[in-house]
């Protein structure tokens, strides 16, 4: 079992590494990080000591003061080093650079000089190093206005402001969970001491095309509760992007539109321009449907009779979202990615519930993984 560390573990990239390397408890045991530990040597050694893989993601991405990013990244890497030297680590050591590297800025010198430094220290020790130039990355959780112009769209665009283009460029993008993808090869990978792994991006287009995509999730989805036609895995993690950026707590349940007339009632549960499974089941009072999460499908709870308690937690935090349905006022709620979910029966009669998914289930790649709320 490899032993693997991440600095910058609470960061964009970090996160989901962390939490992605935590769906195979049988290959890898994540040994915990806190930025504190640069603060003294005795806590990064300490923690060098741990690591079979040091995953070196702690860097400043943004400041108003360019050489203020410089500076810190360098002496973020050269701290790491002198760990690495204090130990006599053989670790294999990953760091995350940046197609910016040739760019005339003080942050692609930083990852530039960066990398060439722990190049320097594979060469002149037993530890191997890779160097990972990276593209624009895009996805859950990232911060607006930091970390790419796709968190700062949906930021925006969720909360009905108004998101202005600068500069329409093409951008060269990769998905987080794809770049996890990435990442885990290397660490698996027999590389040289000193290797440089230049990772493609997985879609380019126009900021304003990325733009008009958000849009289009906003109008329809946001706004009116359709899921959007997604033509291929770029806009499905774009949509799943988007919609972890909504203010859930307060988006959900939603309820449907009811047509009464003297037959009883018909109610639409979803408008869908992709294809998926629609499910329908049962569940006797008091008893718990889930406690599991997804890492990439679209998921909808409709309860259409019965009372309901539904429950989301992203993964990694503590806080709990709790959302009471009833079927006399039919209301669904949907699932974003990394959120584990259940649903309760908490009434005194049989639960109905109708479940949309957006893929066939497959149980060769289920994409489900079980925790508890």
């Amino acid at each position: 079992m490899l032993k693997i560390g991440i600095t910058g573990q609470e960061g964009f990239v970090g996160k989901h590494l962390y939490n992605t390397l935590g769906l195979h408890p049988n290959s890898f045991e994540r040994i915990h990080f806190n930025k504190s530990f640069f603060e003294t040597d005795n806590s990064l050694d300490t923690f060098v000591n741990k690591c079979d893989i040091i995953v070196h993601l702690a860097a400043m991405n943004r400041h108003t003061d360019a050489q203020v990013i410089f500076d810190t990244n360098i002496d973020l890497v050269k701290k790491l080093i002198s760990s690495l030297f204090r130990t006599q680590s053989t670790a294999h050591v990953l760091m995350s650079s940046s197609t910016q590297e040739e760019q005339d800025n003080l942050y692609g010198k930083s990852k530039k000089e960066g990398r060439q430094l722990l190049e320097n220290w594979a060469n002149a020790s037993e530890g191997r190093f890779t160097g990972l130039i990276i593209p624009n990355v895009f996805g859950p959780f990232g911060r607006p206005n930091y970390n790419s112009v796709v968190a700062t769209f949906c930021h925006k665009l969720t909360r009905n402001e108004t998101p202005v283009i600068n500069v329409d460029g093409s951008v060269k993008l990769i998905f987080v969970g794809e770049l996890v993808e990435e990442i885990i090869k290397a660490i698996n990978g027999s590389h040289p001491v000193s290797s440089t792994v230049t990772i493609a991006h997985t879609q380019e287009c126009t900021v304003s095309n990325l733009l008009q995509l958000l849009q289009t999730y906003k109008q329809q989805y946001q706004d009116n509760g359709i899921i959007p036609l997604l033509n291929n895995s770029f806009e499905v993690n774009l949509f799943n992007t988007f919609r972890c950026y909504m203010d859930i707590a307060n988006h959900f349940p939603v309820k449907f539109k009811q047509n009464p007339d003297s037959r009883g009632s018909f109610v639409e549960v979803i408008r869908l321009n992709v294809g998926g499974q629609v499910s329908f089941s049962t569940t006797v009072p008091d008893v718990t449907r889930g406690n599991h999460f997804h890492t990439r499908k679209i998921e909808r709870f409709a309860v259409i009779k019965g009372k309901a308690l539904i429950q989301l937690r992203q993964i990694g935090t503590d806080e709990v979202m709790n959302f009471e349905l009833d079927g006399n006022e039919p209301a669904y709620v949907d699932m974003p990615i990394w959120f584990t979910h259940n649903i309760k029966n908490t009434g005194t009669e049989e639960l109905y519930t109708i479940f949309w998914i957006n893929e066939f289930y497959n149980p060769d790649d289920p994409d489900t993984y079980f925790e508890t709320v």
